[in-house]
């Protein structure tokens, strides 16, 4: 095996993306893919098991998810370069997957050529964007910076729910998306408003009349 030889992490909770994604990764000599996992949690593990150079990360996955992964991968094992891959590029979760550390950060669509690129840079230690990712963060940029102001309209309609007493199981009923959103989307609140809790988020909301 060649030493230039880069070993690839694959997570994401549909096994058909995975097996899309390996078919790939498969064209490229210098390219082997040494494990696939299914969320968050599993991807840390298979990361301390595998010792993979770059991680391909999906961000929606039910229990833990993507960005979460993301900040642990990055602190535990600094070495290891973390891509974005995802059908999402809202502003919270671009800047959420950077910030938690990711190298990278790309669409679904993208063509194995620009794969397998954006692979070989955040491995040579350089950041990869899709186009929407650029926009996004050139907009964040230009936006003044105040708690509550860059919050996307889900995750007001969430928090909403939390002024109004809801709880979790009764946001996902009301939203009509699955458990594992609302987390994602209240954690996002919480780091987006500087709060640790419902009660502060909830207090800061009608303070600063967020909703």
């Amino acid at each position: 095996m060649s030493e230039k030889t880069i070993r690839i992490l694959l997570v994401d909770d549909h096994a058909v993306v995975r097996s899309g994604l390996s078919k790939f990764l498969l064209v490229n000599k210098d390219l082997e893919l040494v494990a696939e996992a299914g969320d968050g949690a599993e991807a840390v593990t298979m990361v301390s098991l595998h010792k993979p150079d770059v991680v391909l990360m999906d961000l929606m996955m039910p229990g833990m998810d993507g960005i979460t992964a993301t900040r642990e991968i990055h602190q535990k094992f600094p070495q290891v370069k973390v891509i974005a891959l995802t059908s999402f590029s809202e502003q919270n979760m671009v800047q959420g997957a950077l910030q938690a550390g990711a190298a990278g950060y790309l669409q679904k669509n993208v063509t194995a050529v620009e794969l397998a690129n954006a692979i070989r840079s955040a491995y040579a230690g350089r950041m990869t964007l899709s186009p929407e990712a650029a926009q996004v963060l050139a907009e964040s940029v230009t936006q003044p910076h105040l708690p509550g102001n860059e919050l996307t309209e889900r995750e007001r309609d969430v928090l909403k729910c939390m002024v109004e007493g809801l709880n979790n199981n009764e946001i996902a009923e009301r939203l009509v998306v699955s458990l594992g959103t609302v987390k994602f989307h209240i954690s996002n609140i919480f780091q987006k408003l500087g709060v640790d809790s419902r009660v502060e988020a909830v207090k800061m909301s009608i303070e600063r009349k967020l909703v």
